[in-house]
């Protein structure tokens, strides 16, 4: 069962720019790949172009085949040429592009998934499944605050 997320950026304008990602969206997964290696505007934003996202993974990465079922590779194959590229629905697949804009972080998160995550400009927030204060204001979490260090 997939973990949805959505995945955006604030805009000198103060509106969000951001996409549907469907896999693996908790903090542990997308949120570790987020702060790890899309950590500056420009990157988010070349990741944010791409539109919806089946698979996020430490690159953006090149076209290719949606799915080792779409083609003749073996599975380690496939791993070893895409296991570090995004799959990306319009991209990799052929679907429409989609791209949503939102005015501010209240209607990104009323629109949003089970975790979602603002880059701020200067680090990753994260919404986790909707949560608004007293007074209907979407509360943010630190990431770096809500991921489990890692275990050497």
């Amino acid at each position: 069962m997939a973990t949805r997320s959505t995945i955006g950026y604030r805009t000198p304008e103060g509106r969000i720019v951001a996409v549907y990602c469907h896999w693996d969206g908790y903090p542990e997964n997308n949120g570790r790949i987020l702060s790890q290696s899309y950590t500056d505007v420009a990157t988010i934003a070349d990741l944010i172009s791409g539109g919806s996202i089946s698979s996020l993974q430490e690159e953006v990465g090149t076209t290719h085949s949606f799915s080792r079922m779409d083609t003749a590779m073996s599975a380690e194959d496939y791993e070893t040429a895409y296991g570090k590229m995004t799959t990306f629905y319009a991209r990799d697949r052929g679907d429409p592009l989609q791209i949503k804009v939102y005015n501010d972080a209240r209607e990104f998160v009323a629109a949003g998934e089970e975790y979602n995550y603002l880059f701020n400009g200067i680090e990753w927030l994260v919404n986790d499944h909707g949560e608004v204060d007293s007074i209907g204001w979407p509360v943010f979490d630190l990431l770096s605050t809500v991921i489990e260090p890692e275990v050497a």
